[in-house]
């Protein structure tokens, strides 16, 4: 008799030692992607190039199309792709409804969620692929697209490591789960700023990039940067997100959790036995009740 699956490791997609690998990569190429202008030295070629910004908008997708299908080659069977389809296409339908309204996405409240119930992997795959259908279905396709897909699976993902998978529950994991959204849509709006940072120039040189200069002085003016263009739509976002989990998290919690269940990912495939005798199977020599 086969052991039974545990609630937190019934998940649809499982991060193996290649998608590790990969994740892992990415993931440091995508930090040098967004930090170069912070990190590059005075001296090196890259603080005074023109063309980082683009050179790292057209790596970013190849790289996050591999990261996707390492993740989901580990054993992403026709029922994940399934759930994943629909709650791509549903935060890819809940992005449009606030975004433009003082920074409010709903999505975000959504990807918090299934990340937490789904896993880390999933959560990866499925912030990625719903930021690039929101950016299909809004026309928002341009070189913030990649930063943004690789930005949201990481805020997903993140959902997903987070402790107490299979003991925390009720009003405790509503907290937990508040606190990550409110402070991952900060997190979340403070990296895309940083990719559009270097992007935008004269502002002013209280808040504009200038290649080459020291770590703090750049550290400052980008800071004060956030604070005088996005602060007000990464509050909204965070407040929203944190509304909506304390309201709806139980009920979406429970939902995605029963469908998990039924789904019933890891289960163990088995044939009762004779079930493999079918047309054409020829018993084996010594088996019939004749003896042949």
């Amino acid at each position: 008799m086969s052991r039974p699956v545990s609630r937190s490791t019934n998940r649809p997609v499982r991060i193996g030692p290649r998608g590790a690998v990969a994740l892992a990569l990415v993931t440091l190429i995508g930090i040098a992607a967004f930090g170069w202008p912070l990190l590059a030295d005075r001296q090196s070629g890259l603080a005074h190039s023109q063309d980082a910004p683009w050179l790292f908008a057209a790596l970013l997708p190849l790289l996050v199309a591999v990261v996707v299908a390492t993740i989901a080659d580990n054993g992403m069977d026709a029922k994940a792709v399934a759930m994943l389809g629909v709650l791509a296409a549903v935060g890819a339908a809940l992005r449009p409804l606030g975004a433009g309204t003082a920074g409010l996405e709903p999505m975000f409240f959504l990807m918090v969620l299934s990340g937490r119930v789904l896993g880390p992997g999933f959560g990866f795959v499925l912030g990625s692929v719903t930021m690039f259908a929101s950016a299909l279905l809004t026309g928002g396709v341009g070189p913030w697209m990649p930063f943004q897909m690789l930005a949201m699976g990481w805020f997903s993902l993140g959902a997903g490591l987070l402790p107490g998978a299979d003991r925390i529950r009720g009003r405790a994991e509503l907290l937990m789960l508040s606190a990550y959204g409110f402070a991952g849509s900060f997190a979340y709006g403070t990296v895309m700023n940083l990719q559009g940072w270097v992007i935008l120039q004269g502002m002013g040189q209280g808040v504009s990039f200038h290649p080459g200069d020291p770590l703090g002085a750049n550290l400052a003016r980008f800071l004060a940067y956030c604070l005088a263009t996005s602060l007000g739509w990464d509050l909204g976002r965070a407040v929203l997100t944190v509304v909506l989990t304390m309201t709806l998290g139980a009920t979406l919690l429970k939902a995605l959790r029963r469908a998990t269940r039924k789904a019933a990912f890891e289960a163990p495939v088995s044939f009762p036995p004779g079930a493999e005798s079918g047309p054409g199977h020829t018993p084996e020599r010594g088996t019939d009740s004749h003896g042949a």
